[in-house]
């Protein structure tokens, strides 16, 4: 058994694409952990979309043996996390089970927003944090700046920052040692009645549901009798692994320890993330606090394309929601789309994310409808609703006032595009808070309503700082506005898909923008289509689809006008008809694209 003093558990915090993914592969690969026929990139990232994409989307978890240079024997449990802020929840998860984090700080681009909110989830967590300075063999390196950047901006001494090359593997030895050396170990007991924290839980086809446990007080063995105490549900424990990244079966994991277990359990369900497992006959005195559940910001729905893989639809979220705690849904109809689901995220990418594997890994095709936030709807009688698709919105007459979610955003951006930046916060009706400066990048600090952003703030922001500026979130409240429901219909048939909450002054440009959009997006018919956005029963915005001509004349040679005019007649009568029962196709992107309107 390993002595609790030479155990560290520790996690990896950086912006995105400061280097965490490629830090964790050097380590793993220079303790021998895997083998280096087979050693991939990005090894702890395994699924498709996380390769693709270059991000880490679920926090996955390694164990490494390492002999240190004063001789001892340590194993180190390494927990690579996300840096997008919509994975923000994976984060803090993952620092509950971890005494101390590796901050990652690119050594050319310094802190960055998301390095920022990490950092702080960390201190929040009573981390010690040892600053790693990466690619520090860039030309553009500046890495004396950098240090002094991260004691100003984040206050932490950072004199004693290891200087790395992640991809070429310089100074790798010096992280372990600094792990060793600097990072605290974990605290527990042996006799103690067992307590365990499930920091994680996924489903496996040949395993069933897998939980990942970490041991803070007894032992856990092969064979014992555990019970969950959110649940109040007993299994009996059947295999215990430590990951390495491939599960190697060990007897029995020790206090400090990080490692899985399977004991039967049928559904993710019942495993809840946070929940403390403890000894069914001999249970510890009190759970642990366990942690906040993830509050969904962004509501889409999710409709198939083809009516028919409702049902496929349906077992693939269930499937998906096992695997993600933060992902929530709850049928919805719709009489555009039929049946579908009303779906809440924890931001765009996420979305973007949830939508790809369902896409991918159940072969579906889906309809997504636009992004909303969730508006409180205080009545006349003094009741408060919850909106969460604005095609619900109650009669106004009973209406007494909307209320919508703010977020204070922080923004790090070069100085050159401050101009821009501060010119788009404005256009979606942010307040500044803050500006201050480090170095020469500023630091933007602004309230601004959620549904403002859930559109395509992040885009606009990349383009106008050419992909520098970084964007961080946090929710502060809600506050009462003028907001109005705007209706779009096309035909003068109402499209639900394409509702929206919009600020009373900016509906009329939004209308325009929208009906502009679907008149290039929606193909011709065989007869003029209107398209038009109204706030209740006033019309905002129009345009007119004109309609596909057949030459019904094409037969008459010369000869009197009177003929032309009487097939003209007849095929505009026609056409009344046709336009009156004609029903319009609406191609799926331009749902997608609709909502996408440049400012």
């Amino acid at each position: 058994m390993t002595k609790l003093t030479n155990i560290r558990n520790f996690s990896i915090v950086a912006h995105i694409d400061h280097g965490k993914s490629t830090l964790a592969d050097r380590l793993i690969q220079s303790t021998g952990t895997v083998a280096d026929r087979d050693m991939q990139t990005q090894l702890l990232d395994s699924m498709d979309i996380e390769r693709e994409r270059g991000i880490t989307i679920k926090a996955n978890t390694v164990r490494i043996d390492y002999t240190a240079k004063d001789g001892n024997e340590y194993i180190l449990n390494l927990i690579d996390t996300p840096g997008h802020v919509d994975f923000a929840y994976e984060v803090s998860r993952s620092m509950r089970a971890c005494e101390g984090s590796l901050l990652v700080v690119d050594a050319s681009q310094g802190v960055e927003a998301q390095t920022l909110a990490n950092v702080y989830t960390a201190i929040d967590a009573d981390h010690e944090i040892v600053p790693v300075l990466n690619k520090v063999d860039l030309p553009a390196a500046e890495p004396e700046r950098i240090r002094q950047q991260i004691e100003d901006v984040i206050g932490i001494d950072a004199s004693e920052a290891v200087l790395i090359s992640a991809k070429s593997g310089l100074g790798i030895p010096d992280v372990l040692e600094a792990i060793v050396n600097r990072l605290p170990c974990p605290e527990g007991t042996l006799d103690a009645p067992l307590k365990a924290s499930l920091v994680d839980s996924w489903y496996d086809q040949y395993l069933g549901v897998v939980v990942l446990v970490r041991i803070i007080d007894g032992q856990l063995k092969k064979g014992d009798r555990i019970r969950m105490m959110m649940t109040e549900a007993a299994y009996t424990v059947e295999k215990i692994a430590v990951l390495k990244p491939q599960m190697v079966d060990i007897p029995a994991l020790n206090p400090g320890e990080l490692g899985i277990i399977t004991a039967s359990i049928k559904q993710v369900r019942d495993t809840r993330v946070g929940d403390t497992i403890t000894l069914d006959r001999k249970p510890c005195a009190e759970a642990l606090p366990g942690y906040k559940p993830a509050q969904p910001v962004v509501f889409c729905g999710l409709f198939p394309v083809d009516a028919n893989d409702f049902e496929d639809m349906r077992m693939a979220i269930e499937k998906l929601a096992l695997n993600d705690a933060s992902f929530s849904h709850e049928m919805e109809t719709s009489a555009a789309l039929g049946f579908g689901f009303r779906c809440g995220f924890l931001g765009l990418l996420h979305l973007e994310v949830i939508r790809e594997r369902l896409e991918r890994e159940y072969d579906l095709d889906l309809i997504t409808t636009a992004p909303s936030v969730i508006y409180h709807i205080h009545m006349n009688d003094g009741k408060m609703l919850e909106l969460h698709n604005p095609a619900d919105l109650p009669d106004l007459t009973h209406v007494d006032h909307i209320e919508e979610p703010r977020i204070k955003a922080t923004i790090m951006v070069p100085d050159e595009y401050l101009g821009g930046v501060l010119k788009l916060c404005q256009e979606r009706r942010g307040v500044q808070l803050d500006l201050t400066y480090a170095g020469t990048r500023a630091m933007i600090v602004y309230d601004i309503p959620l549904n403002e952003v859930v559109f395509d703030f992040y885009d606009r922001l990349k383009s106008i700082t050419q992909g520098y500026a970084s964007f961080d979130y946090q929710m502060i409240g809600y506050q009462q506005d003028e907001l109005v429901k705007m209706s779009i219909l096309v035909n003068d048939e109402p499209v639900d898909a394409l509702s929206m909450m919009v600020h009373r002054n900016r509906a009329e440009g939004r209308g325009r923008g929208m009906v502009e959009k679907l008149k290039e997006l929606i193909p011709q018919h065989m007869f003029k289509i209107p398209i038009q956005a109204a706030i209740g029963g006033r019309i905002i915005a129009r345009e007119t689809l004109s309609a596909l001509r057949k030459d019904v004349t094409a037969k008459c040679y010369g000869g009197d006008a009177s003929r032309k005019r009487k097939l003209l007649d007849k095929q505009k009568a026609g056409k009344k008809k046709m336009r009156q029962f004609g029903k319009v196709e609406i191609p799926q992107e331009a749902f997608i694209k609709a909502l996408k309107i440049d400012d």
